[in-house]
């Protein structure tokens, strides 16, 4: 079954938060008290809602307690962002993960119970969605629009396979060009190497290709 996430905040990082899910095949509902934004996203979203998120009763009209994850994505007014990201751990959302604008805002939203805060200048919308729809992303850098180089926890659907049989050029078009094992990392890896559990794949690919090989075999 998809995993449900609720974006609250639909500015350029939210949006690509948004754009990313759903490429991950979640399903997604976007928020925001901009009736122009939300608009934006009503052919993207599985459901894009105009709301303020700064009242209690909206939140669980909207049932945001049955999400996987909500992220609050609120541009500039930390207060806003401040009181959302509290009511919705009142309400009992298990995950929420927040914007933070600076140290300072970082470290209030850390205090009222955010499980991730996140710093756009560090953690851009797409690196961010691949950590929260799979617990096997341990990275995700963009070279460019187009390929990223991701780092991946080898799970039970790998484990005891050599790269020669799992053959992910041909089958994902992608290339693993390093493996971390223990305090070992093992540069362009003989491709008869047995993966073993918790090894750390890094890999290079195109943005799609990747997105299909998170789908089929690390989710």
């Amino acid at each position: 079954m998809n995993k449900e996430f609720a974006v609250i905040g639909l500015g350029r990082f939210g949006g690509s938060i948004v754009r990313e899910l759903v490429e991950l095949d979640c399903d997604v509902l976007a928020i925001d008290i901009d009736e122009e934004l939300v608009n934006e996203y009503q052919d993207i979203a599985t459901r894009s809602v105009v709301a303020n998120t700064t009242e209690e009763q909206v939140l669980k009209d909207l049932g945001l307690r049955n999400f996987d994850n909500v992220i609050v994505a609120i541009g500039d007014n930390i207060q806003e962002s401040i009181l959302t990201t509290l009511l919705l751990k009142d309400i009992g959302v298990k995950r929420v993960t927040v914007k933070a604008k600076n140290n300072y805002h970082a470290r209030v939203l850390e205090k009222i119970g955010a499980d991730l805060v996140v710093h756009p200048e560090r953690d851009m919308g797409r690196r961010v969605a691949h950590k929260l729809t799979s617990s096997s992303v341990i990275d995700y850098l963009e070279l460019s629009d187009h390929h990223s180089i991701a780092e991946y926890i080898a799970g039970s659907k790998i484990e005891g396979h050599s790269l020669l049989d799992l053959n992910f050029r041909q089958k994902f078009g992608l290339s693993v060009i390093a493996i971390k094992r223990s305090d070992d990392i093992l540069i362009n890896p003989d491709p008869k190497i047995k993966i073993r559990k918790d090894d750390i794949l890094i890999i290079i690919g195109e943005d799609d290709d990747l997105n299909q090989f998170e789908k089929k075999v690390m989710l």
